[in-house]
């Protein structure tokens, strides 16, 4: 008897434990919904997970923290999408307000996507000249191509802007061409933005300054870049700050809205589970 005694007593103390982890589980709980309610979502997340850590044998609030987890979750992407939105709407009104100082050169026969070029360094204009070309794709990606045909070939691969002792210089290219034209030699070379050595950050910097171009290869060419030409890199360097941030709100609204669906398939399921 003595012993049924002591096992009844353990008994009783262990469900007094586990009723005062509930009620305190459950205090964590209500604080988390009144956050929610106030759309202050990290506290509430932070509440439900004292939940988890403090109190992890209180199973039927644990319960509770895990669905309401979900509405945070769902109401915290659905936040995301309205500032998103709101973010689209504001690029896409500047975008609209400078693409008239762009040509879009695009072949849907065989591109996917077509570059933006300044109007005074579009191909037609500029048949044998030597100089420094930016383009900016329609996602926003932009690239620099250096194109010689002063005469021989050089076979270059790099170029260097420079201003007096200061300079930029363009890492050897790895996409460079030779064709020729009515016989004439032209050498083109392609740098990728983040893969220019810094050229294109060097030329807006100095776009109001007389910059040196050279071409480098089995020998140098320099030459002066033209106001237009400076002025062009400027203008697509907005251009694809622009459209690459397009990119990335599109990019978000996918990721969020990607989450809104597995949220709600999870929730639907609880609840098929449930009935």
């Amino acid at each position: 008897m003595k012993r049924i005694g002591i096992i009844l007593m353990l008994v009783l103390g262990l469900t007094a434990c586990d009723n005062s982890d509930n009620q305190k589980a459950e205090e964590y709980l209500k604080k988390a919904e009144m956050a929610l309610n106030k759309q202050n979502y990290s506290e509430a997340k932070l509440e439900i997970d004292s939940i988890r850590t403090l109190y992890p044998k209180a199973f039927d609030v644990r319960k509770k923290g895990v669905k309401l987890m979900q509405q945070i979750d769902l109401q915290e992407q659905q936040r995301n999408l309205i500032y998103l939105d709101s973010m689209m709407t504001v690029k896409q009104a500047e975008f609209d307000a400078i693409k008239g100082h762009f040509v879009l050169e695009k072949d849907t026969a065989y591109q996917e996507k077509g570059n933006y070029f300044y109007p005074t360094q579009t191909v037609e204009k500029n048949i044998g000249r030597t100089f420094l070309r930016g383009q900016v794709s329609e996602q926003g990606e932009m690239s620099l191509t250096s194109i010689y045909c002063a005469g021989g070939n050089i076979n270059h691969t790099s170029v260097r802007v420079s201003v007096g002792d200061s300079y930029a210089e363009t890492p050897s290219s790895k996409d460079s061409y030779q064709t020729t034209d009515l016989g004439r030699p032209i050498e083109k070379a392609d740098y990728k933005l983040g893969d220019d050595g810094g050229v294109t950050a060097f030329v807006v910097q100095h776009a109001n300054e007389n910059i040196q171009l050279t071409f480098n290869g089995d020998r140098t060419y320099r030459t002066v870049m033209q106001l237009n030409d400076r002025k062009a890199l400027v203008e697509l360097t907005n251009l694809a700050r622009v459209l690459s941030g397009i990119e990335e709100i599109k990019k978000e609204q996918k990721e969020a809205n990607l989450k809104i669906e597995f949220v709600k398939r999870k929730m639907a399921g609880e609840n098929v589970q449930k009935n």
